[in-house]
């Protein structure tokens, strides 16, 4: 493959807050460009499970996470870099505010030179807009922000006071009505999960290409300049030297309960040698046949009669336990592995109960941020987001250490092959730890 600088279009949407409609507008955006005859890839800043599925629905593309903290500098130069190589398109969807957060949405788009477009959700606001996005397009002398999306505009003059208002060198690239047609459907931690609404939202990204064409400005449907993309000194589409999981099958839950998995993740176990088989706590009898299991995050709490009532699963799992074999349980996957779960009507279930303790939901209160799981395997970045806790668990083996808070994070469970936590892990930032974490060993010396 080419080592060569790839020049591709590429544009970076950003905005002043959350809900502001970046994701509504990036995916209609990919869905644009996609009927066009585009490949559009689209990258979502930060660890975010919902979004990107969301994205990869609109795009018809795989969606990628980008976070220099959580990834490192090398690993996002590659993705962008592999992507350039196969799209005429890269949309990268920031998260919360621009400026927000250590490394910020501005941080990536600096790094790698990609310009900025604001999305400012306009109610109740016009020449404000302007000034709002002025100031936000001149913070910082390193970012480069070439217009302003003015969402929910409520009419032409509304949009003409804000177009009037801006900067020549800060142009208007659309005014997009309200239009709750092309509102994505939410629930208590975010989005609503792509493949639980898959044909609803055909109906939306439709009705949001018709939005964004109904637009006066069209500066946002004519591809953006070429950016620069460089290879990084590590290919990481290329599999390690060190197979250490090579002849391993691995166990994946994956159903409507379980499905907060990042395609990274999976990447990195194939990359390392391991095979992966899918299951269905709410449906399967049993688990595959493997050498570990990995029980990631989800919405257990929507579905916890029919993980309770799945008797012969629990079964499956408590032998797997019992026989020492490494399983990995994230978030949703730990309250699985509880005695208990309270669900959100406040109805409790027994569960796997491999780990003890009780996890109950707590309506809109809740944990997260960024934070390295410290476990004897070495140290693996990721993050917590969470609305439930967790009651008479163990003593944990250590906490995560949070990324700019000296208190500590959350707590982290082993026992036998079993490591549950409400963290959400990302392998790639450690691909040593994640192979030791699921050969069960603490360090790959033991299994040489």
């Amino acid at each position: 493959m080419s080592q060569e600088t790839i020049y591709c279009p590429a544009i970076f949407l950003t905005a002043p807050a959350s809900n502001q409609g970046k994701t509504t507008i990036t995916a209609a955006l990919a869905r644009y460009f996609t009927k066009q005859g585009k490949v559009v890839r689209v990258f979502k800043t930060g660890p975010d499970y919902l979004d990107p599925q969301i994205l990869a629905q609109a795009s018809k593309q795989p969606v990628e996470q980008l976070d220099i903290w959580m990834a490192g500098d090398d690993y996002c130069q590659d993705r962008l870099y592999q992507a350039a190589q196969i799209a005429d398109l890269i949309l990268i969807e920031g998260a919360m505010g621009m400026f927000d957060g250590d490394p910020s949405s501005a941080d990536l788009a600096a790094r790698f030179g990609i310009p900025m477009a604001i999305v400012m959700d306009v109610k109740g606001m016009a020449q404000t807009a302007a000034a709002l996005a002025t100031g936000l397009a001149n913070f910082r002398d390193d970012v480069r922000v070439v217009g302003l999306i003015a969402n929910r505009c409520g009419s032409e003059r509304h949009a003409e006071l804000i177009r009037d208002a801006l900067p020549p060198s800060l142009p208007l690239l659309a005014a997009l009505k309200r239009d709750e047609d092309v509102t994505l459907p939410e629930r208590h931690l975010g989005l609503v999960q792509a493949e639980e609404v898959a044909d609803e939202l055909e109906l939306r990204f439709e009705a949001a290409v018709d939005w964004l064409q109904e637009s006066t400005d069209a500066g946002l449907l004519t591809l953006p300049e070429p950016v620069a993309f460089l290879p990084a000194e590590q290919d990481y589409a290329e599999a390690p030297a060190k197979r250490h999981l090579q002849g391993r099958t691995i166990a994946v839950a994956r159903d409507a309960a379980f499905s907060f998995i990042y395609d990274a993740n999976l990447n990195a176990l194939k990359s390392l040698g391991a095979e992966i088989a899918f299951f269905s706590p709410l449906n399967d009898a049993t688990v595959p046949d493997a050498d570990a299991v990995w029980l990631p995050g989800g919405y257990p709490e929507l579905h916890t009669k029919a993980l309770s009532e799945n008797t012969s699963m629990h079964s499956s799992l408590q032998a797997f336990f019992a026989s020492g074999k490494p399983l990995l349980a994230e978030c949703g996957g730990m309250l699985y592995s509880l005695e208990e779960l309270t669900d959100l009507e406040g109805q409790c279930y027994p569960m796997l109960g491999i780990l003890s303790g009780q996890g109950a939901m707590r309506g809109k209160r809740g944990c997260q941020g960024m934070q390295t799981a410290v476990i004897p395997q070495g140290e693996i970045r990721g993050h917590a987001h969470h609305r439930s806790r967790s009651a008479n668990t163990p003593e944990p083996v250590g906490h995560g250490r949070r990324q700019r808070h000296p208190a500590p994070g959350e707590a982290i469970y082993q026992q036998q092959g079993l490591t549950a936590s409400y963290l959400h892990l990302f392998f790639p930032s450690n691909l040593d730890a994640t192979a030791a974490l699921f050969l069960g060993v603490t360090s790959l010396a033991e299994s040489a």
